[in-house]
């Protein structure tokens, strides 16, 4: 009877035919490394221990499942801004970018194939050729060599990954091993595995799979990151380089340890002519070039930091993905997706914005100006709540001990999108009040005293939101110099006047003044009512009714606040912010995102009227007169200035029709006043919201308006302005100069930075102090 050829292909029973058990037992001599095999010392038994190996080998051989089915790769996701090119920032678990092996140089296939399993093309998954001159050497006592076929480092490399995705820490360690059982498992899973796959779809996978350096997985991030090409592009040396990683990631590394590598990479170079894939030429010319004149070393960004000045919004962005049901059922589900997913996430951000928002805000105020200030900007469009642009002067830094003046908070957005607890709004808030006296029926051109206004917090309205007021005094007062006796409701809004403010509210239920904020978009970041808390997720109810509340005594953000005023630029659409435009799976796949969310929340009649009157806030008299009547090229823009009791905390939010812009300085601890201190040198007798923040934002919008087309706001409603009022009677009450009309000026040039040097101290001042309250309290200044 004629004798089976060894090197037949069996199928695996439970009766394991001679080839394959001498197969089993020599690979007691192989152990593997990650990525690629590494050959061991003789460890094969050579005495009585022979049958209980078999016996233990049949065993494992058959509780080994007899097939595998590879899954997704882990790969990496990237951020991109609105342009769908600019790449702001790239996550990832295993940083990888999968290809099809046609997106592969041939070069690169026959590099890895040359120095990783010769036979690739002829065997079954394993190889007993391979095996039986390994053990001849071996038993010879020269260099050890391994046997483990390409087919067999790819089912290695499959069971660490999908270890690795579980968590599972213990799978990962089994994978890895140098045991006979490891080996014993990927044999079979080997040759099970050529059944159901391809030699080119087994190919492809390891060259997709494989590690080619540190924190490089896959031949085209390699490929990338070495070269700064495509692996479809790899020449001979190149490919060579890369190939001999796989046998040590750390060790063959071409930027870590060039010498190893160079000598690598030679190797596979003789490989590849000895086997015929390269002429003698190409090998000679291979052999000349230097390692290091073939590297064009890209670095490996990993997370926000990578996006620079972006960085804030990119931070803004994962924590968007992290809290948003759209991209999984949890949040371990979705740090997944963002870490393995391979996703591209295209932003709202707006480069050339944005590029301008980062330059603007280091600029105005320095990360290391002896002030200490800090500072943000955020832009968002009206319409659509496309956030645009976000920047802030102290760098991104999310380590656990930041360098100094370096933080991970970002000050433009609300806690659970950056940390930070908001600041309060001083006289930036009024705007909101101005909406609710227009909705009541009531006129810009209404008298009103702008003389020291005192009233009982419990005298207000505030029914039936809440059952009423503290029964202490709040008084307020306009600081000497600046605007008194009758005025009207226009002038009292673009010279930010306390007082004639403190009267509108009294005469306005505070409830329906916090619902029209929420309409407007006011988004309190905290409240003191009944304590002090932080808002993760603001509703109506948060927002803090009480006296003081006209004068910006809750604490928002940038962010919220460009939202709330584009509602105004949209004629009453508010929109939520949005910074996700689309995203993409590896397979072009669409996911859906956090939507568009816009709705007609405001009377177009009152958001037009407002905008009106914060026209005016740029005349001569108004609080922002230093910027010069407005933005450079002329076009309509309307704005208002902030600043908090003790100037911890100054604003300046304005806006074109087609975009609005919030600046805040302050402290972000909020508990040192500014008061006779230097910014790049220049003296400031108080952070008024006229004096650096509102030249911020004129220098920014400056820039990010070109292109945009000019626009006019939407006509004042003529029922809603009123009749300039009739100039009171010399024997009046209320005495003081006769204020009335656009050009009333009063004393002096009130408000943020007035020649009298009257601004926005006491906006927010109350019985509870900059942290806000029930109580009552003195308010002086006009803003």
């Amino acid at each position: 009877m004629a004798m089976a050829n060894p090197r037949e292909p069996r199928r695996i029973t439970r009766t394991i035919p001679a080839a394959q058990l001498i197969g089993l037992l020599l690979a007691f001599v192989l152990t593997a490394g990650a990525g690629g095999v590494i050959a061991a010392g003789l460890v094969i038994p050579l005495a009585s221990g022979v049958d209980t190996a078999v016996d233990t080998g049949v065993e494992v051989f058959e509780e080994v499942p007899a097939e595998l089915v590879p899954g997704p790769l882990s790969e990496q996701s990237q951020i991109y801004a609105s342009d769908g090119k600019t790449k702001l920032a790239t996550f990832y678990a295993q940083n990888r970018i999968v290809v099809p092996l046609d997106k592969v140089s041939d070069n690169m296939k026959n590099a890895v194939i040359s120095i990783e399993d010769e036979r690739f093309y002829n065997h079954g998954g394993v190889d007993p050729e391979g095996i039986s001159r390994a053990a001849v050497k071996n038993f010879g006592g020269g260099a050890t060599e391994g046997a483990s076929t390409l087919t067999q480092q790819y089912v290695k490399n499959v069971l660490i990954e999908e270890a690795d995705r579980s968590g599972d820490t213990f799978g990962v360690l089994e994978a890895s091993e140098g045991s006979l059982t490891r080996k014993l498992r990927e044999a079979k899973l080997a040759i099970a595995l050529e059944k159901q796959m391809s030699k080119d779809e087994i190919l492809e996978g390891y060259l997709n799979i494989a590690q080619f350096g540190r924190s490089v997985y896959g031949v085209e991030t390699a490929s990338r990151h070495y070269f700064n090409k495509s692996a479809k592009d790899l020449s001979v040396v190149e490919a060579a380089t890369i190939a001999g990683i796989t046998k040590s990631p750390n060790a063959f590394d071409p930027v870590e340890n060039p010498k190893d590598a160079s000598v690598r990479r030679d190797l596979v170079i003789g490989k590849m002519w000895q086997l015929g894939y390269i002429t003698t030429e190409e090998r000679d010319e291979a052999f000349e070039t230097k390692l290091k004149d073939s590297l064009d070393v890209q670095p490996l960004d990993v997370g926000c930091e990578s996006a620079k000045g972006a960085a804030f919004f990119c931070d803004y962005v994962i924590k968007e993905v992290m809290a948003s049901p759209e991209f999984g059922k949890t949040r371990a589900d979705r740090q997944d997706l963002l870490y393995r997913g391979g996703l591209k996430i295209v932003t709202t951000l707006d480069k050339k914005k944005q590029r301008a928002a980062e330059e603007t805000i280091t600029a105005s105020v320095p990360a290391d100006d002896p002030s200490q200030l800090e500072a943000a900007i955020t832009s968002v469009e009206p319409g659509t709540g496309k956030i645009l642009s976000m920047a802030q002067n102290i760098p991104y830094d999310p380590s656990a001990e930041p360098e100094p003046r370096h933080t991970s908070v970002n000050y433009s957005a609300d806690f659970s999108h950056g940390g930070s607890s908001g600041f309060q709004l001083g006289s930036n808030f009024k705007p909101f009040l101005l909406a609710e006296w227009l909705r009541s029926g009531r006129q810009l051109r209404d008298p009103i005293s702008a003389n020291p206004f005192s009233a009982l917090s419990s005298s207000f309205k505030v029914q039936p939101c809440k059952q009423g007021l503290a029964n202490d005094a709040w008084n307020v007062g306009n600081v000497e110099g600046s605007t008194s006796g009758m005025t009207d409701v226009l002038t009292g809004t673009y010279q930010s006047l306390n007082t004639v403010y403190a009267r509108m509210s009294h005469e306005l239920n505070l409830c329906d003044v916090a619902s029209t904020a929420w309409d407007v978009g006011f988004r309190p970041t905290t409240s003191s009512d009944p304590e002090y808390r932080t808002i993760d997720v603001p509703k109506k109810s948060d927002i803090d009714v009480f006296a003081p509340m006209v004068l910006g005594t809750q604490s928002t953000t940038p962010v919220y606040q460009a939202a709330a005023y584009a509602t105004f630029a949209s004629g009453g659409t508010y929109c939520k912010p949005i910074a996700i435009l689309e995203v993409r799976k590896r397979d072009g796949e669409k996911l859906e995102v956090p939507g568009k969310d816009c709705k007609q929340t405001l009377e177009p009649e009152v958001a037009n009227t407002v905008a009106y009157a914060m026209t005016k806030v740029f005349g001569s008299t108004g609080t922002a007169w230093k910027l010069g009547g407005g933005l450079s090229d002329g076009r309509p823009v309307a704005g208002k200035t902030g600043t908090t009791n003790g100037a911890y905390q100054s604003w300046f939010t304005g806006y074109t029709p087609n975009l609005s812009t919030s600046v805040w300085v302050g402290e972000s601890n909020g508990d040192f006043e500014h008061f006779d201190f230097y910014v790049k040198g220049e003296l400031y007798k108080a952070l008024y919201g006229g004096e650096i923040a509102a030249p911020t934002w004129k220098a920014y919008m400056d820039q990010a308006v070109v292109g945009l087309p000019v626009k006019n706001f939407p006509p004042a409603d003529p029922d809603l302005v009123g009749q300039v009022p009739t100039p009171p009677k010399p024997d009046t009450d209320d005495t003081g100069d006769s204020d009335s009309g656009d050009s009333d000026s009063g004393d002096s040039d009130s408000g943020d930075s007035g020649n009298s040097g009257s601004g926005d101290s006491g906006g927010s001042e109350n019985g509870n102090g900059n942290g806000g309250g029930n109580g009552g309290g003195n308010g002086n200044g006009n803003d």
